[in-house]
């Protein structure tokens, strides 16, 4: 294969992550009503057609920036928790220590601001949210306390 199609090749596979960090840095600073997908394709260097390429919406494309860029770190947080042993309480440290620094201090950190902003106009990325994040984390901390409580470090 010629250099130049190697080089567009690996460009086109790169595409969606890119998409994906321009609609996240847009999201949280502009808001997601307020966020265009001409001004996401423009950020991300494509033209809209190619957005549509691979996102068919913008709700589709908010879903595909909470599944590729929030759920990682749940499930880091969730193999955190099967490969632990010791302290209920120094799990629960690290799992907010871990939060914090992967959240927090990273581009994610106006993800749950835009989402209370957000959820009354659009209530289905709300759930979805919802369902992908807040709920998840809240079982995860739940397990892990609940663990406590057995092993007789916290109280019921």
């Amino acid at each position: 294969m010629p250099k130049s199609s190697q080089r567009w090749h690996r460009r086109k596979d790169d595409r969606p992550e890119e998409i994906i960090a321009a609609a996240l840095d847009l999201f949280t600073q502009k808001g997601f009503a307020a966020t265009r997908l001409d001004d996401v394709a423009g950020r991300a260097g494509i033209s809209k057609g190619t957005l549509y390429l691979y996102f068919e919406s913008k709700e589709a494309l908010f879903k595909a920036v909470v599944m590729a860029m929030v759920v990682p770190e749940i499930e880091r947080a969730e193999q955190r928790i099967l490969n632990f042993h010791g302290p209920a309480a120094d799990l629960v440290k690290q799992l907010i220590y871990q939060w914090r620094e992967s959240v927090n201090n990273s581009r994610l950190r106006g993800l749950p601001k835009l989402m209370i902003a957000e959820s009354g106009n659009f209530p289905e990325l709300a759930r979805f949210y919802a369902e992908k994040v807040i709920i998840r984390v809240r079982k995860l901390l739940a397990d892990v306390i609940a663990q406590g409580i057995k092993q007789g470090e916290f109280r019921d």
